[in-house]
């Protein structure tokens, strides 16, 4: 990398935002072009990834709007970006949260949230699960029929 490479990403290299990652809901503000004015537009969803480092970072942001999901990435330091304001965080063990598409309603918050605190073999209430495969007494109907 040449040093007139090095000085414009040092120029454009942004300090002042919040410390955020996947699993954290997040309120993005960016700058729209439009003919003769420019206005600021909010984005407001769940961090699903954060990849790259340096000058080249993003990270993708996740929300639902009228029942179907919308992605978008940002860069970083780019300078449409405004401001990023951390609304909840949120408690995951993993980087990439690309199974939260395929969770819906309050479920994809509670997966989420969840993740980090389920144990092995235990479902996300707390409690194992009853398989319905337990052989019947004799005399005994099946709820199911």
């Amino acid at each position: 990398m040449n040093r007139f490479t090095k000085a414009l990403e040092k120029l454009q290299t942004k300090k002042e935002l919040p410390d955020f990652g996947p699993g954290d809901q997040v309120r993005v503000w960016y700058r729209i072009m439009e003919q003769n004015r420019v206005r600021q537009a909010p984005f407001e969803g769940l961090v699903i990834r954060r990849r790259g480092r340096g000058f080249s970072e993003t990270f993708t942001v996740r929300r639902v709007t009228h029942g179907e999901g919308v992605e978008r990435v940002f860069p970083v330091h780019a300078p449409v970006l405004e401001r990023v304001e951390v609304l909840r965080r949120g408690k995951v063990h993993r980087a990439r949260l690309y199974y939260v598409r395929t969770k819906v309603g309050k479920t994809r918050i509670d997966a989420a949230e969840q993740a980090a605190t389920t144990k092995p073999g235990e479902s996300a209430t707390g409690v194992t699960p009853v398989h319905a495969e337990a052989p019947l007494e004799q005399g005994e109907r099946s709820v199911l029929t």
